[in-house]
């Protein structure tokens, strides 16, 4: 189902982001607390693990939620991966040790590899094609506000009552969203009941070739997110920022402000343009970040790094519906998230590995991040001159 009209924030599009806003709010929550939860727990070696288990189950679980997304719907799908969070955040408390945590956060994972996958078909088949890039802005504005007001309430809620305390509420306000997605229509049509028969997932319906092109460059371009997930909420201790949570609330909050004005830009002067701007801003950004040795520097190069991948992520996602064809637009969003997920997972390992544990180390896990990005530059001018479908 895609309209033809222009209007944009309809009943189900304002539905589809409020319960994206809980979503995000639910897991991100509790991203700043985790990684002394885990030294707590005897696994201060394994920090890398945190973001890269997640983001493996992520990538592992996107073929089957791009195809089910394809075949049983768009809303069947959302639920299950926000389902996954109500249930995991509720197990935590439970957990004692490293391997059980670990194990955890590899369940965990499996939210962000359905939920937003289904989304972004389903905010496709309803919004207007001559404002796709305007609604992946929003559609991003939407997690960015989950995961701006609700870091610093997991903080809030552990210093102030327990951890445990901040893994039921990271539960209920899951349980929130899916209420809300109970009110959306399914656009898909031609949907079939599940049977065990669709997990089967062939090799040809792993990637979508129609995404491979945006995906690369996605990878390149979420890379410094698994850094900064990985090692600030130490460098925020190092330089004296008490509340972990407020860097990425100063992250969210620029990404916010560039989201609302990028995706009707990228609709005008189109995709590939803009990202390369963007390219360019996010490496700045990752040396700012590099360099930050008071919590003004680490909040600016956050606020720097926050407005950046605004620019970018309504300009990729958009090329990457813009590229595929209708009835395999699920799977061409689950390759896309596919890369993201590659390209968070890989940062986050490379910069555990690349920082040690030693504070002298900021710097080098940033500007090896910041390097790796502007290889989407020397990418997207190879396709320019040797890929030009």
């Amino acid at each position: 189902m895609q309209t033809q009209a222009t209007q944009l924030y309809t009943r189900p599009f304002l539905l589809l982001c409020s319960s994206h806003v809980l979503f995000a709010g639910s897991f991100n929550m509790i991203i700043p607390e985790l990684p002394n939860y885990l030294t707590s727990l005897g696994g201060a070696d394994y920090k890398g693990m945190i973001i890269f288990l997640f983001t493996l189950a992520a990538g592992l679980s996107r073929p089957f939620s791009g195809k089910l997304s394809d075949t049983i719907g768009r809303v069947p799908v959302m639920i299950v991966g926000t389902l996954v969070c109500v249930v995991c955040s509720l197990l935590y408390p439970l957990i004692s040790g490293v391997a059980g945590f670990l194990l955890l956060r590899f369940f965990h994972g499996f939210s962000t590899g359905f939920k937003p996958t289904a989304s972004t078909a389903f905010a496709a088949d309803i919004v207007p094609v001559k404002r796709r890039g305007e609604a992946m802005g929003i559609l991003g504005v939407s997690m960015n506000l989950g995961a701006t007001m609700f870091p610093p309430v997991g903080s809030f809620l552990t210093m102030t009552y327990s951890l445990d305390a901040m893994f039921y509420v990271s539960s209920a306000i899951a349980l929130i969203s899916i209420i809300l997605l109970l009110g959306l229509p399914e656009t898909l049509k031609d949907k079939v009941p599940f049977s065990p028969k669709l997990l089967k997932i062939r090799r040809k319906e792993i990637i979508e070739p129609s995404a491979i092109a945006p995906a690369v460059v996605i990878s390149m371009v979420y890379f410094g997110f698994g850094v900064i997930l990985t090692i600030v909420p130490d460098q925020s201790e190092y330089v004296g920022m008490a509340n972990k949570g407020m860097f990425f609330t100063s992250l969210t909050f620029f990404s916010i402000l560039s989201r609302l004005v990028a995706g009707k830009i990228s609709d005008r002067v189109g995709r590939v343009p803009q990202i390369r701007v963007s390219i360019v801003m996010i490496a700045f950004s990752l040396v700012i970040m590099g360099l930050a040795n008071t919590p003004l520097l680490l909040m600016i190069g956050a606020g720097a790094f926050g407005f950046s991948a605004g620019v970018a992520s309504p300009a990729v996602f958009a090329w990457v519906i813009d590229r595929s064809a209708d009835d395999r637009r699920g799977r061409a969003m689950a390759t896309a998230y596919i890369a993201l997920e590659i390209g968070i997972g890989m940062g986050a390992i490379t910069s555990a590995w690349v920082y040690g544990n030693d504070y002298a180390n900021f710097d080098s896990a940033f500007f090896l991040s910041a390097a790796i990005t502007m290889l989407g530059l020397v990418y997207l001018w190879w396709w320019r001159k040797y890929r030009l479908s």
